[in-house]
């Protein structure tokens, strides 16, 4: 009796085809990034080409009966990552087809074949393969009674072969080098919950990994904004990269089943798509910021970078917290982030939850920070200065009571230091060492370019700035705010580029349309400039700060009339929370009426307003009056 043929190694399917034995899948020849369970799920369905695979099937050959898993969210992230290696689609299949509460059956053509030649090892350079044979050398053989030529064609030979050897061997030792990484993008961890309303627990896990990592001075980390772009997205990993300009980006799935947290996270060098580590993380609930700092600290030994004392004792570190706290934590930055109105007063709310579930947990206050940090600021205008940034500032000392370590705390101290207090040096000093526990952390750029502003140092200004974008590159604001560091420095080409990149980002972004519209007002370009500070007040939903630069304009190019119209608005608004007394000073000044604008800006001195807006090339005109001098000294301002 004949042995059995030995099963085929290689199928072949469209354009792609997988080594069973290796489970490396290829297309056109070349590997292409897809490994455990998904290749799993693959190999089962080619196993029965036309057939049902039903879904307890793949249970059984995937998740041994004591594995902690869910299941049915596990096998669907699954086929989701098949499906997107594949670019198939459910509702319309070329491969992997559905059927309802059943199972799945493969539907394309399948064949038996030899393989393509295979791309390089994951080990070698492209280009170059560890594996590949250096082709032989025709060297011929010498005799003593032999012609001159052929000891030249022998030693030529020699030489040759030499050579070849030489290339192969450096080749072959580059190969093995560890890529250079120095800057990277945590791509928004993968729920495997299955349950959109459970977002808001990767994306926190998200936001925690970036954190660790932009602890690292060395390491550029690209932040939470520009990263949450690319959720969903079907983006190739090189895409995307280039995008963000890093080296490297990591992705990877969180799994949450009670009071388990697992995360398996790997590391893709951006330009060849090259799988670099990977590994999965599984602990209690109470012991994710422990995780956290367990995979923060593996990704920092793969890229070799080395870590300072204090780097080195920061993700070594990990107490535990209380598990309501801490989902309360994460939804109130979920909130947060949305940099809304109403997604500020739900972040309030639950900053609020997670203190008083522990109330140790500094992170939970210095959430409560930011919150009212943004929320007393003009472009959100929900709660007085006077109201918000104490506050603020008392959260964030009652944060930095419990953590002195915690970067985004003294951050947020120093804003309020800086736009309520007007003490300058405290606010230098907490914007500092903020800035040197979280040198990644962009919004800490970001706002301290403000500060390096009103210390009369707008190259300084600029610069970090552009630190801010770098680290968050698709971040609306940071470059809109940019932009009005361009045009306080009277740059007033590059503020319009710099606004109108922002718009062709987001062509609704109020902020965008607020600097295009000012810069345009500076060049005299009055009809543009008008243009645009009315889309603003209408994207923005008719904010005070876009509707008195709108009336500056009307003023300074001679529609006396329509700026008095909406002066009269601004002040039918004005309340005792909100006396809009800068934004009608700045009407005034358009006006030429020095008296009442420094009438109103001694009103919004006792208010304790944001003294950003003397800044802007609006008030130039002004500045020659004493009055505007020795209120900016009192202010403490440096011009």
């Amino acid at each position: 009796m004949e042995p059995a043929p030995p099963a085929p190694q290689i199928v072949r399917f469209g354009v792609f085809e997988l080594d069973v034995r290796s489970g490396e899948l290829r297309k056109h020849g070349r590997k292409i990034r897809l490994e455990g369970q998904p290749v799993q799920v693959l190999t089962c369905l080619l196993e029965n080409p036309g057939e049902l695979v039903t879904r307890e099937q793949l249970q059984r050959k995937l998740w041994p009966s004591d594995t902690f898993v869910n299941f049915e969210h596990g096998l669907n992230a699954a086929i989701k990552r098949l499906r997107r290696a594949l670019n198939d689609s459910a509702e319309s299949p070329r491969f992997v087809e559905t059927l309802p509460r059943r199972g799945y059956r493969f539907i394309a053509a399948v064949q038996f074949a030899e393989p393509l030649r295979p791309d390089p090892p994951l080990d070698s350079e492209p280009g170059t393969s560890a594996a590949d044979p250096v082709e032989p050398i025709d060297i011929p053989t010498a005799t003593v009674t032999g012609s001159r030529r052929s000891y030249v064609a022998w030693g030529f030979g020699v030489i040759t072969a030499l050579l070849l050897i030489g290339l192969f061997l450096w080749f072959r030792g580059d190969s093995h080098r560890s890529p250079v990484i120095r800057s990277l993008a945590v791509l928004p961890l993968e729920s495997l919950s299955g349950d959109s309303t459970q977002d808001y627990f990767s994306d926190g896990m998200t936001d925690e990994l970036i954190s660790e990592l932009g602890q690292i001075r060395e390491l550029q980390v690209i932040s939470r904004t520009s990263i949450m772009t690319y959720k969903g997205t079907h983006k190739s990993l090189p895409q995307i990269a280039h995008e963000l300009n890093v080296d490297a980006v990591v992705e990877g799935t969180v799994l949450r089943s009670g009071q388990q947290v697992r995360i398996t996270a790997q590391l893709i060098q951006a330009a060849t798509d090259k799988h670099l580590w990977s590994q999965s993380y599984q602990r209690d609930i109470r012991d994710t910021l422990a995780l956290q700092k367990d995979v923060a600290r593996a990704i920092a030994a793969q890229i070799q970078i080395a870590l300072s004392p204090h780097e080195e004792a920061v993700l070594k570190s990990g107490n535990r917290v209380n598990p309501e706290a801490y989902e309360a934590y994460l939804r109130g930055r979920y909130f947060w982030n949305k940099r809304t109105a109403a997604g500020l007063a739900k972040a309030l709310d639950y900053f609020t939850e997670s203190t008083a579930k522990d109330p140790t947990y500094a992170r939970a206050y210095s959430g409560l920070a930011d919150t009212y940090a943004l929320l007393g600021d003009w472009e959100y205008g929900v709660l007085s200065p006077k109201e918000a940034y104490p506050k603020a500032k008392a959260a964030a000392i009652k944060a930095l009571e419990l953590d002195d370590s915690l970067g985004e705390a003294h951050i947020s101290l120093a804003f309020s230091l800086q736009n309520f207090d007007w003490d300058w040096t405290a606010a230098g000093r907490e914007f500092q060492r903020g800035i040197d526990l979280s040198p990644g952390y962009a919004t800490g750029h970001h706002w301290y370019a403000w500060y390096l502003t009103a210390l009369g140092r707008p190259a300084e200004a600029i610069a970090e700035m552009k630190k801010a974008e770098t680290l968050d590159p698709l971040s609306l604001i940071i470059g809109a705010d940019l932009a009005e560091e361009l045009l306080i420095a009277h740059r007033y080409d590059d503020a319009i580029q710099e606004s109108r990149k922002i718009i062709d980002m987001d062509s609704r972004f109020p902020v965008a349309h607020y600097e295009l519209g000012q810069a345009c007002v500076q060049k005299k370009m009055y009809d543009d400039g008008n243009a645009e500070l009315l889309k603003a007040i209408d994207f923005s939903g008719g904010s005070s700060t876009c509707t008195s630069n709108l009336a500056y304009a009307y003023a300074v190019s001679g529609r006396r009339n329509k700026a008095m119209e909406i002066l009269d608005g601004l002040k039918q608004k004005s309340n005792q929370g909100n006396s809009n007394a800068p934004e009608i000073a700045l009407v005034y000044v358009g006006l030429n009426d020095f008296d009442q604008a420094m009438a109103f800006l001694e009103s919004a001195y006792k208010e304790r307003f944001n003294p950003t807006i003397l800044f802007r090339p609006a008030f130039d005109n002004l500045r020659p009056d004493q009055r505007f001098q020795d209120l900016e000294q009192r202010i403490g301002l440096s011009r």
